[in-house]
């Protein structure tokens, strides 16, 4: 019996999505990659976040990962993209908006974005060591909480990994020729 069974009765998580993304989301995680691959050039996990009116599809903000260009352990895509968002509309209240991520938001910003109240969340990448939307926590998913938004999982979830792998390949591959020197 799989844990899913035995935790909710049933194989499929309830409250996450197994819809498929619209263009805008496609759009927004186009972007998203983008963001991510500066933030790879600038030595950041390449984690890349865009907030958008989930009507409109005008994107009120995008942000990379800065955790070690700012030496801050909450300068996570999300929550950066999130703030920056708020403060574009004047409100702290997101539930018209979809937040695109190209990695699965840990604990720390699945709990931004229940009190933001983003209405909707689509990632990419899965991730299994710190995700907290079904991978290892299913947070957004949480009926005690007051607020649990739509989930969209594995949008371009093959470049999103794949982008995350390189990074981390890389940075394996700098460090021994560090060791060597």
């Amino acid at each position: 019996m799989s844990w899913l069974r035995r935790l909710f009765g049933r194989d499929d998580q309830p409250g996450l999505a197994r819809a498929q993304p619209t263009q805008l989301d496609l759009n927004a995680m186009t972007d998203a990659l983008a963001v991510a691959r500066d933030a790879a050039v600038a030595g950041e996990v390449p984690v890349g976040s865009v907030v958008y009116e989930t009507s409109t599809g005008r994107t009120l903000a995008s942000a990379g990962n800065t955790r070690e260009t700012k030496a801050d352990p909450t300068g996570h895509a999300e929550l950066t993209a999130i703030r920056e968002a708020c403060k574009e509309r004047g409100d702290w209240r997101l539930s018209d908006c979809t937040l695109v991520v190209t990695l699965e938001p840990c604990v720390m910003c699945a709990g931004v974005i229940v009190n933001a109240r983003v209405g909707r969340v689509v990632y990419g990448a899965s991730d299994p060591k710190a995700g907290a939307c079904e991978s290892l926590y299913t947070v957004l998913n949480d009926p005690r909480l007051n607020h649990r938004p739509e989930v969209i999982t594995g949008v371009c979830a093959a470049e999103c990994g794949e982008l995350l792998s390189a990074f981390f390949r890389d940075l394996r591959v700098r460090k021994r020729r560090e060791t060597r020197a």
